[in-house]
């Protein structure tokens, strides 16, 4: 008989052996593939790890056929962020203005997927177990970083530029870049703006965020460590219209 393909099971991580599946993917594409790093990567057992692991849910896509994690999502509440002493983004972003709305938050980070599973339905389970998880902790808004490969703001004008002038998040939901690390986005001026070559550069996660309505805070910051410059996502879930719900859930219209 054909190979019927790859079958899926999306869980939290619960136990150490889960969550170092969970490092060791990231691993992969964080560090080898991107050349990021980090004061707690263990190059040794091959682990991209920090201090806020602990804290976060770990969210896991499994090819059950082989036993393998292919995908990874990091989930930090309110609740764990307290826990924590923050939120991850706080470092690079002011979030006053969402920790301030009296609203449920959900950071998301450290989303990846295995090589050989991109482009395919592992992100739409990593997508659908994000959806179920949000339901089930009624969460109000979700945001986190997200990131474009390198650290040359000047490559990045015409994206960043897209972003700010066109994706930029309304005045009660405008996370700020930290002032001493925020980097301009408004680049380019709206008539020297490619729209189509700036859409080329946009990574597929924040492409996504923005289909579903979301919108990204001011400024971006370089990250040397990660050789990544970041974006701060933010998704209120409110503002989405049945459209932008049917593709957030995976609902299918009848």
């Amino acid at each position: 008989m054909p190979d019927s393909g790859p079958e899926f099971a999306v869980t939290i991580a619960e136990t150490e052996e889960e969550l170092r599946a969970a490092q060791a993917l990231r691993y992969e594409v964080f560090v080898r593939e991107l050349g990021g790093g980090g004061d707690l990567v263990d190059h040794e057992a091959k682990l991209e790890r920090d201090r806020f692991d602990r804290y976060f849910d770990h969210m896991l896509v499994t090819d059950t056929s082989k036993n393998e994690v292919v995908g990874v999502y990091r989930l930090l509440r309110d609740d764990q962020a307290k826990a924590a002493g923050q939120f991850y983004s706080e470092d690079e972003y002011d979030l006053t203005v969402l920790k301030s709305s009296g609203r449920k938050l959900l950071e998301l980070g450290r989303s990846c997927l295995h090589r050989d599973y991109r482009g395919g339905t592992a992100m739409y389970h990593l997508w659908n177990g994000l959806a179920r998880y949000v339901a089930d902790h009624e969460v109000d808004i979700l945001f986190g970083v997200a990131s474009f490969h390198g650290t040359s703001v000047s490559d990045l004008a015409q994206p960043l530029s897209l972003l700010h002038q066109k994706h930029l998040a309304p005045p009660e939901l405008r996370v700020r870049a930290q002032p001493d690390h925020c980097q301009d986005m408004n680049l380019v001026s709206q008539s020297d703006l490619d729209r189509r070559r700036a859409m080329l550069q946009v990574p597929s996660l924040i492409k996504a965020y923005l289909r579903l309505g979301g919108f990204v805070g001011e400024g971006a910051y370089v990250d040397h460590t990660f050789n990544t410059t970041d974006v701060c996502l933010i998704l209120d879930t409110e503002r989405m219209n049945d459209r932008q719900r049917r593709l957030y859930s995976g609902e299918r219209k009848e």
